[in-house]
């Protein structure tokens, strides 16, 4: 096989930063596939479970939302300038999950110990065959090209652990985990079985409502209450769950007395909800930070000034013509008290806001 010029191919996906949103980025069906056979090579060359170090930034799902992938990296650096863990659900929903996908596998090629990706879902092709990620493969490309992408899923890792104080997944706990190693032992490649411990981790979900372990509307996997996670949390000697699965207003959102955190880094999820996106950032002090970011049109930017109820929330042009709020939550520990900084075109005002997380 020759050998893939990686850095062209990113320079390809890039480089639509400045074009309208939407533009397609073809790369040949040869090189897509180089790619998806490098990307392989290096998960099956890392465990299935990740020990992560910090810092780190962690997005939750992206589902083909190309361009606004890009403004994560514009918000959050592109690598190598920081460190990525993603938590999956790359592809289907959005019209981009080629150039998704490609981005991101481009980038894990090229950085493959500094950036992550964990399977989601949708990594599956039992669900990609319906949600728009064959059909978007199969009239830009092939089906063959599918089944390429397929093999190269099934051998992502499912799982991380960050400073043996923050374990991720895709959807959240099992009752079948006992033991975080047991993770290890979950052979690749492999699909997603309809039950049992890698189900779980890619959909399960937390609920309020209930104790223990409960029926999922999904039709998929369970539910859990916020007894499992403080249980987990104790018994494993972990400080938080962090997951995505979920689409939540803010782009993050606590559960359990926040032990755990969901993640969903797709803003305006497929044109029908009005949800920020987040990234949370974990720097060596193992303080976690959210950046937030809402599209919005640009004569709704609001007030500048800030109240404990009220974010920080001034506008930044996007290259799509639509404005962007970004606003720093920056905590200190896993406690979660947080300072709430003003922010305006990526320069950090002077003035600050506190909240205790816990408190309010």
């Amino acid at each position: 096989m020759e050998a893939l010029d990686v850095d062209r191919i990113l320079g390809q996906l890039l480089e639509v930063r400045h074009t309208r949103p939407l533009k397609l980025v073809q790369l040949t069906e040869v090189e897509i596939s180089s790619l998806c056979f490098l990307a392989r090579e290096v998960f099956m060359d890392q465990p299935i479970l990740l020990e992560l170090g910090c810092p780190l930034k962690i997005c939750g799902d992206v589902h083909g939302q190309y361009s606004d992938l890009l403004k994560l990296f514009e918000c959050g650096g592109f690598p190598p300038e920081a460190n990525y863990l993603f938590l999956g659900d790359y592809v289907d929903r959005g019209k981009q999950s080629l150039e998704t996908i490609c981005c991101l596998l481009a980038y894990k090629v090229k950085f493959a110990e500094n950036f992550f990706l964990l399977r989601g879902n949708h990594e599956c092709a039992s669900i990609n065959r319906i949600y728009g990620f064959y059909d978007e493969c199969k009239r830009r490309y092939s089906i063959r090209l599918w089944k390429t992408f397929t093999d190269c899923f099934n051998c992502l890792p499912v799982s991380a652990v960050i400073e043996d104080k923050i374990v991720c997944m895709h959807g959240g706990l099992s009752p079948e985990l006992n033991q975080l190693q047991q993770i290890n032992q979950v052979v690749r490649p492999t699909d997603v079985p309809d039950t049992g411990l890698l189900c779980d981790l890619l959909w399960s979900d937390p609920e309020k409502e209930i104790s223990g372990w409960g029926e999922n509307d999904r039709g998929v996997s369970f539910t859990f209450g916020p007894d499992v996670v403080s249980g987990f949390l104790r018994k494993h000697s972990l400080d938080l769950v962090c997951r995505a699965h979920q689409v939540v207003e803010d782009g993050y959102e606590f559960f359990a007395s926040r032990a755990l955190v969901t993640l969903f880094s797709a803003p305006n999820y497929c044109g029908e909800f009005d949800n920020s996106a987040a990234i949370m950032t974990v720097d060596e002090r193992l303080c976690c930070a959210f950046q937030i970011l809402r599209p919005m049109s640009w004569r709704a930017v609001g007030a500048s000034e800030v109240s404990p109820k009220q974010s920080a929330r001034t506008p930044q042009c996007g290259v799509d013509g639509r404005c962007w709020k970004h606003e720093d939550n920056l905590t200190t520990g896993i406690d979660w008290k947080v300072h709430v900084l003003k922010v305006r075109c990526s320069q950090v005002c002077r003035q600050d806001v506190r909240i205790c997380l816990r408190c309010s």
